[in-house]
């Protein structure tokens, strides 16, 4: 359904667009190759087109630097093949109001499209700023303790509160911060993309917040930092039907995710056919911890080779109010991944950080809420996840008889290391209801001293087809304060009496 209603409303957009009736060429306004910066005469096309009804304002071949544009009304910014936008590497040509190569707010039937290309030369236009740091001339209160501020660094492409959105075939690259954001939009289609911005810091391939009705498909994203993210910023604010399918994604942190900001909420998420590799943290991160709602999820068909952590959903309350976040209808399908047993993301430009935790071995897919705020109706169906194992208890071990110690880091940052050392090596589940396991397989390519799974605090818990190697070490299952629990087809160790314990 929500496939269908976005495919119409892309058709109607393309067929109903007055933009596309006029041409107008930057070089007939004055722009050139070579000049130091040609943003006042795309603007001068750019608004000439959206007065006059629409048009197409056209970026011919050749690299045009430009100061950041504000797209407007009816107006498709198209470029050709080999033409290149190069944002401007001033960091004073941008104000807080302009905090993009291209922004647009509250407009309507507004495009970029072609086989050109947009690159914010995130590492000139760093050097630059980290000079006007220096000399006092830039303000930032955290760039001598962390990095500059998201809100001091420049997006490519940055949408507030629009309507009919599309964003077609183009290559984004190297953005010095988020490379593109659309906020609080409407209709949205993004198709054959392709993002390489591996340049700086903190810089998600494409972030859809507190948008309604989008679209992402056929597109490669390769990011220094989360690579497809959904988030919710504002509490009377949430993501609703949207549709990701036929994505291949590479990132510093995750491959898809859901949150972490989670102030609004999250409704009707389909994504399928995603493949994930060489990332550093979760393939599948599924995150609600600033008092949100997040429900009626579907992932299916995902594969991902060199991950640090295959599903991760999480249950937080990072928020300092009385609201609680709420996870449920969670359904995850067809999922084949291989978390191997070094750094999953090794020799890339810029790498996952450290883990901000001590020392711990591989950690499993988990599923976890809090005490009296439970994640609810999740089902794992068709799993294949591969782990290189080889845990010691000379790097971390945390003991079966002492699971209630496992640190619950409510209003911890979500991400699979939060933990620190979990007590198995397949699966963790804590303050969870009605789970359902189907057809789940894990293995190992080398020994794990630890239970393959861990469910503690779990009611309605059905495992169907579970199966876990012969030769893991037993106990394979450990139930702690579980009830409602349901198997059948469990292919497990033959010593099946000792491979569970109920705690």
């Amino acid at each position: 359904m929500i496939k269908n209603t976005l495919l119409l409303i892309a058709l109607l957009w393309s067929a109903t667009a007055v933009h596309a009736q006029k041409n107008f060429n930057i070089i007939q306004y004055g722009a050139k190759v070579g000049m130091d910066n040609n943003a006042i005469f795309i603007q001068k096309a750019i608004d000439e087109a959206s007065t006059m009804g629409g048009g197409k304002v056209t970026i011919p071949e050749g690299n045009f630097v430009t100061g950041p544009l504000t797209l407007k009304n009816n107006v498709e910014l198209h470029l050709v093949k080999g033409a290149v936008l190069l944002g401007s590497t001033m960091r004073k040509d941008y104000t807080p109001e302009r905090m993009a190569v291209i922004s647009a707010y509250g407009q309507k039937n507004i495009a970029i499209t072609g086989k050109g290309i947009i690159n914010g030369q995130a590492h000139e236009l760093m050097f630059n700023m980290f000079e006007l740091l220096r000399k006092g001339e830039l303000q930032d209160t955290q760039y001598l303790a962390k990095r500059p501020r998201e809100e001091n660094r420049p997006n490519l492409i940055f949408f507030k509160g629009c309507q009919g959105v599309r964003v077609i075939g183009i290559t984004l690259k190297d953005a010095a911060s988020w490379v593109q954001n659309y906020k609080e939009c409407n209709n949205v289609v993004i198709d054959s993309m392709t993002v390489l911005s591996t340049a700086y810091w903190n810089n998600d391939a494409i972030d859809i917040v507190d948008s309604k009705k989008v679209r992402i498909t056929n597109s490669y994203f390769n990011a220094a930092d989360d690579a497809i993210c959904l988030k919710s910023e504002i509490k009377d604010g949430f993501c609703e039907d949207v549709w990701i399918e036929n994505c291949i994604m590479r990132s510093s942190a995750n491959g898809f995710k859901i949150g972490t900001a989670s102030l609004g909420g999250f409704r009707n998420i389909t994504a399928k056919n995603l493949t994930v590799f060489d990332t550093y943290r979760s393939a599948v991160a599924i995150e609600a911890v600033d008092g949100g709602f997040l429900e009626n999820i579907k992932v299916t068909n995902v594969r991902g080779k060199n991950t640090g952590n295959a599903v991760f959903i999480r249950l937080g309350h990072r928020n300092q109010d009385e609201r609680y976040s709420s996870i449920k209808n969670v359904w995850i399908e067809d999922v084949k991944v291989e978390v191997p047993a070094g750094k999953p993301d090794i020799g890339y430009p810029l790498e996952g950080p450290a883990p901000k935790v001590a020392a711990h071995n591989l950690v499993p897919a988990s599923i976890t809420g809090l005490p009296g705020h439970l994640v609810e109706n999740v089902t794992l169906k068709d799993i294949e996840i591969s782990y290189g194992g080889g845990a010691t208890k000379s790097k971390a071990y945390h003991s079966i008889d002492s699971l209630s110690t496992v640190t619950e880091n409510a209003a911890g940052y979500p991400e699979f290391t939060m933990f620190g050392e979990l007590p198995s090596w397949g699966l963790y589940v804590r303050h969870a209801k009605d789970i359902k396991l189907i057809n789940v397989k894990i293995s190992l390519k080398a020994a794990d001293f630890r239970p393959a799974m861990i469910f503690d605090d779990v009611s309605g818990l059905k495992l169907n087809d579970l199966s876990i190697p012969e030769d893991a070490v037993l106990p394979v299952i450990v139930y702690r304060n579980t009830n409602q629990l349901s198997t059948s087809g469990l292919k497990i160790p033959k010593a099946a009496e000792a491979t569970v314990i109920k705690k």
